[in-house]
């Protein structure tokens, strides 16, 4: 399949600690009906580790049911454990999404042939196309670029999502092999365009996904003068939803503008008051309150 444009990583909205369901289908029509290419649920932003397992496949179930085909659906069913991520995207497999977004496994920190074992075994044994998820603050783990040269030979393994905050490994990964990356920083969603990446998965576009999916649209045409426009405008927000660990802030700017509860599951809990004046304050600055 081919992945460009502006994907969702889409938030699990919770209402006295049960997942918002009605809310959720909302969020879901709303971000098809602005022109997102695809939707990710479950992904970190989706609040993935306080989600038990039936509750894990059965946003995938519901998210995929209501988008009916309208857009691509992501499923985030990647794990640390090879098993439990190969389980989980068998499943997702059976619902009929179009790909899974797989993390690089966190806390046990795997050689890169673990690595390179972990991410085959889960495309052969799922049939999905993969989205690998480098994203080494969170999991302590780089996916090295030899890895992903290995990888990208695999005809299932067709994509990866950079969220390692590194422009210059997006020419590094691009020089080295033929595998669509997909920034998964919206500050950086543009610079990695401008060097070859086909898109964002984005936190910011569960706010503004008209905006997001127009500057990655424009992008990909060559108008840079144009995304630029749009970059410059909600660098803002891009900044300040990392205020605090996401998806804190993106959920706190929702319930502002009326879309969900301020709701999320223990670790994570509501944003600090000082922080929070200040997401206000860059909402209205950016025009989404």
């Amino acid at each position: 399949m081919e992945f460009f444009g502006c994907y969702t990583a889409i938030v699990t909205p919770f209402k006295e600690q049960e997942i918002d369901y009605a809310a959720l289908h909302k969020l879901v029509d709303e971000q098809i009906e602005a022109g997102v290419t695809g939707l990710v649920p479950v992904g970190t932003t989706g609040e993935s580790p306080t989600l038990d397992f039936e509750e894990h496949i059965q946003v995938i179930e519901r998210v995929n049911h209501w988008v009916n085909k309208r857009c691509q659906v992501i499923a985030g069913t990647g794990a640390n454990s090879t098993a439990e991520a190969i389980h989980l995207s068998q499943m997702a497999a059976e619902i009929g999404v179009d790909a899974t977004l797989q993390v690089c496994p966190y806390y046990n920190k795997p050689s890169s042939e673990g690595l390179y074992r972990h991410f085959s075994e889960i495309a052969e044994k799922s049939g999905l196309p993969i989205v690998l998820y480098n994203v080494p603050g969170r999991c302590g783990k780089e996916i090295p670029l030899d890895v992903v040269l290995r990888l990208s030979k695999n005809p299932l393994v067709q994509a990866v999502k950079e969220a390692g905050g590194s422009v210059d490994r997006v020419s590094a990964i691009l020089n080295a092999c033929d595998i669509t990356v997909l920034s998964g920083d919206d500050n950086l969603a543009l610079p990695m365009m401008a060097l070859g990446a086909k898109g964002v998965i984005s936190v910011a576009s569960n706010l503004i996904p008209a905006e997001i999916s127009t500057m990655a649209a424009l992008a990909l045409q060559g108008d840079f003068a144009g995304a630029l426009s749009i970059h410059r405008n909600f660098y803002p927000l891009f900044r300040d939803l990392f205020i605090e660990s996401n998806p804190i802030p993106v959920k706190a700017a929702l319930a502002q503008m009326g879309k969900i509860k301020e709701e999320y599951r223990l670790p994570l809990c509501e944003i600090s008051q000082g922080n929070r004046q200040k997401l206000i304050d860059t909402l209205k600055e950016v025009g989404v309150v």
